[in-house]
C-alpha cells in the first residue's frame, strides 16, 4: 500500500523581491531545503558537515590553456571533478565537453568532425592536467545535437581515435540525441576516468 502526502495548497500569485520573482510554490519549496523564501541565498549558508563519516574529497579539475571555466560565463558546474577514494582509488568525472575554445568561445561553427576532435582535444587535456590518458577512461556519454545524420560520422572520427589511441578495450558508452547549451554547438561528450594511485 502507497501513502501519497499531499502537495501543500499553494496559490499562482507571483511577487518579486530584488530582481527575481518568487512564486508561492517556489517560496514554499526554498523553505523546505532551509532557504530564504524570497531573496538570494548567502554563499555557503547550507554548509553542514558530515556527521560520522568523512567526505571525499573533490578536487576541481581544469586545462585553462585550451578551455575556459564554465563559471566564467555564469554556468554552475566544474569541467571536470577529481574524486579521491579509499585505497587510492581516484575518479575523474568529466563534465559535458564540447569545441569551446579558452575564451569560452564555440569553435568551428557548423563543422562536425572538427568540433568533435576539439572535444577529444579538450578532454584529452583535462585528463592529462590529472596524469591521466584516454586508457583510463571506462565510460563516456555522446550527445548528438542530429543523431541521425551526425551518427556514422561520430563513429568514424570515434573509432580512428580511439584506434590511433591503442584502446582495447574501448570504453562503454552511450549515445543520446540532445539539445546542447549553445546552439551552434553540434556534440559534447562526458567522460568517467578510473586510476589507481
Amino acid at each position: 500500500m502507497t501513502t501519497s502526502i499531499p502537495a501543500p495548497t499553494v496559490t499562482l500569485e507571483n511577487y518579486q523581491d530584488n530582481g527575481i520573482v518568487y512564486s508561492e510554490a517556489e517560496k514554499i519549496e526554498r523553505r523546505a531545503l532551509g532557504l530564504p523564501p524570497c531573496e538570494p541565498a548567502p554563499v555557503a549558508m547550507l554548509r553542514k558537515p558530515a556527521k560520522g563519516r568523512a567526505v571525499v574529497r573533490k578536487t576541481a579539475i581544469s586545462a585553462p590553456s585550451v578551455l575556459n571555466e564554465a563559471g566564467e560565463y555564469g554556468s554552475a558546474f566544474t569541467r571536470g571533478l577529481r574524486v579521491d577514494l579509499p585505497g587510492g582509488i581516484t575518479h575523474l568525472l568529466i563534465s559535458g565537453t564540447a569545441s569551446v575554445g579558452a575564451n569560452g568561445e564555440t569553435l568551428y561553427p557548423g563543422d562536425f568532425r572538427a568540433q568533435l576532435w576539439r572535444t577529444y582535444h579538450n578532454i584529452t587535456k583535462l585528463l592529462e592536467s590529472e596524469g591521466a590518458t584516454w586508457h583510463d577512461i571506462v565510460r563516456t556519454t555522446c550527445y548528438l545535437r542530429d543523431i541521425e545524420r551526425d551518427y556514422d560520422e561520430f563513429n568514424r572520427v570515434r573509432n580512428e581515435f580511439y584506434r590511433a589511441l591503442g584502446l582495447d578495450p574501448f570504453p562503454a558508452s552511450t549515445g543520446i540525441q540532445a539539445r546542447i547549451c549553445r546552439s551552434d554547438l553540434l556534440v559534447e561528450i562526458e567522460a568517467l576516468a578510473i586510476l589507481v594511485r
